[in-house]
């Protein structure tokens, strides 16, 4: 738009400003304090900046209001900046004014209208960024407010550009953009195709706000099953959780809160139309659609179809479970290049290691062998007796010499007598075991300060003791990576670096905490800056990894189950590949 004076028709700039906010979908009145501010700017440059100018336009009847105003001023008033000087043409102190005012006061404000005048080329130019430049914020501000209560959201659009793999959509009242790791692979936009996507985040940038759009976030696949299904709509089958690998393959969690509706039939439909026209949306991605429940055990099984599972190991502390399959079935649990597994990790929020009968027997047999042999050394006992010790649970002689004592007495063949001899056994093995081992800390030149910092066993002092670490400062001064274990790139490859501590493995937090309590040993920070126990986390739903939630069981229907048929053949050929995926 263009302004040529303030001398306009009064209407003519109405209707300026009424044509830009309808075009830009913005209020009147931000394109009016557009003009006004244009107006004002040009009025400066003409009578001089360090003037207070101000120009007000009714938005009624259009009338143009130029004024210059001066304001009273304590006498020992001083600018806030320190280089900034007195503007003696915007303000006046109040001994000058009340030369020529007796009824001047601090506050007082003196306006002076100005008459009309003729923009010149360069404050038209002036004028016209002005007010551009102040529509374009509007819009970008009207913009982020509708579409950041949308995230989401599935909307249709239109492809306006494709660059470098990116998708430009006009979503009508704005625009969104499809990274190319958001769409789905070996889909191709041309420009005009109407598009459908899913709003997953919206970015207020310094270059506008950026609405991110995706046809490869799980919760797309969600969105499309809640307009293809009632009763997901309305909240009577809900999904509790969803992965995918776009483009391939999928899993979904539903439950149903009404128990008198099948939640996976639902989501099927009738001979699988409900299902398939999800998948064709989704270019052919076969879907698993999983039953939800609350037994973590039971729904890391069922995630893990078509393959059968023997059993099921929960580490609590890692997140990690080990799943034990038949040596037949490692292939379809796997899955071509880990997909299978990789996606019931990402469903359930475990970390899923999977081995087969056979070597789950050897490592069980080789377990049992080596602390069988440990309780014969240690309590310099028969055989068949520390194979019972073994058989009952107990794993070192730890465990042994602090139970109490019924737990002894009470296996088939031992007296509480014997439970008392093989428990003292125990303790004087360790007692022995702890002397050879700070002997072998004073000898490495170890500082029993060492083990007053928390955390820090006697085996971990010896251990940091054959790497040179001596001093609670050495240990302060160490890294987490240095005491777990980390990678670092050598030569333009990524190799492992193990940890002073590696072999006791430690965790993330563990590791952290064990340093800054060194660190508070050594006086280097004070205790009240150790980071403080969390509270435990209000459960959140969502999808993808982060997500946490178990199943009672797969029902093998419709289309779900023709993709596990599908992919049974093709999940076998992918067992060598994908064996470093687990």
């Amino acid at each position: 738009m263009a302004v040529t004076g303030v001398s306009a028709n009064r209407l003519e700039l109405l209707q300026i400003a009424d044509a830009v906010a309808r075009e830009k979908n913005i209020e009147k009145e931000i394109v009016i304090e557009a003009i006004e501010e244009a107006i004002q700017k040009g009025a400066k440059s003409r009578y001089g900046n360090h003037h207070d100018i101000r120009a007000r336009i009714d938005p009624k009847t259009g009338e143009l209001a130029l004024t210059r105003h001066v304001t009273v001023v304590e006498d020992d008033w001083t600018p806030e900046d320190e280089l900034e000087e007195f503007n003696d043409s915007a303000l006046v102190r109040l001994r000058d004014a009340a030369k020529r005012d007796p009824e001047a006061f601090a506050g007082k404000e003196y306006i002076e209208q100005l008459p009309p005048f003729e923009f010149g080329r360069v404050q038209t130019q002036m004028a016209r960024q002005v007010v551009m430049g102040k529509v374009r914020e509007a819009e970008r501000e009207r913009q982020f407010e509708e579409f950041k209560d949308r995230v989401g959201e599935i909307v249709n659009g239109t492809v306006k550009r494709v660059e470098y793999g990116n998708v430009i959509v006009d979503l009508g009242r704005g625009e969104g953009i499809m990274r190319r790791d958001q769409s789905i692979p070996r889909e191709i936009f041309n420009l005009g195709d109407r598009i459908r996507t899913y709003i997953y985040d919206v970015r207020p940038e310094a270059k506008g706000p950026q609405v991110m759009l995706s046809r490869a976030h799980p919760g797309f696949m969600a969105k499309l099953f809640a307009q293809e299904v009632p009763e997901v709509y309305d909240g009577v089958i809900e999904i509790r959780a969803a992965a995918r690998d776009a483009g391939s393959r999928a899993k979904m969690a539903v439950l149903s809160n009404d128990s008198s509706i099948d939640p996976v039939g639902a989501c099927v439909g009738m001979r699988g139309s409900r299902v398939q026209a999800v998948v064709a949306e989704l270019q052919g991605e076969k879907i698993d659609i999983i039953q939800w429940s609350p037994d973590e055990p039971t729904f890391i099984v069922n995630a893990l179809a078509p393959a059968e599972v023997s059993k099921v190991v929960l580490d609590e502390e890692a997140d990690r479970v080990e799943v034990v399959v038949p040596d037949e079935q490692l292939s379809l649990a796997i899955g071509r290049r880990g997909q299978n597994v990789r996606l019931a990790s990402q469903l359930t929020g475990w970390q899923i290691d999977i081995i087969t009968e056979s070597q789950d027997s050897e490592r069980r047999q080789r377990e049992f062998a080596e602390r069988t042999l440990l309780f014969q050394e240690a309590l310099d006992v028969d055989e068949v007796i520390a194979q019972l010790l073994v058989t009952e649970g107990f794993a070192t002689v730890e465990d042994l010499a602090f139970v109490e004592p019924y737990e002894i007495s009470e296996i088939e063949g031992f007296d509480e007598e014997t439970a008392e001899e093989l428990q003292a056994r125990a303790r004087d093995f360790l007692d022995r075991q702890a002397a050879e081992q700070d002997a072998r800390r004073k000898a490495l030149g170890v500082d029993d300060a060492m083990l007053t910092v928390p955390g820090v066993t006697l085996p971990m002092a010896v251990t940091l003791g054959e790497r040179q670490i001596r001093t609670v400062e050495d240990l302060a001064d160490l890294a987490t990576d240095e005491v777990r274990g980390g990678f670092e790139v050598k030569n333009g490859e990524r190799v492992r670096v193990p940890g002073v501590l590696e072999s006791f493995n430690l965790s993330q937090e563990d590791a952290e905490m064990l340093i800054l309590q060194a660190r508070v040993a050594a006086g280097w920070i004070d205790a009240s800056e150790l980071p403080q126990p969390a509270t435990e986390p209000e459960f959140e739903e969502g999808f993808g990894e982060d997500y946490l939630s178990e199943a009672e069981q797969l029902f093998d229907t419709g289309p779900a189950a023709a993709s596990d048929a599908a992919d049974a053949e093709s999940d076998a050929d992918g067992a060598d590949d994908a064996s470093s995926e687990r």
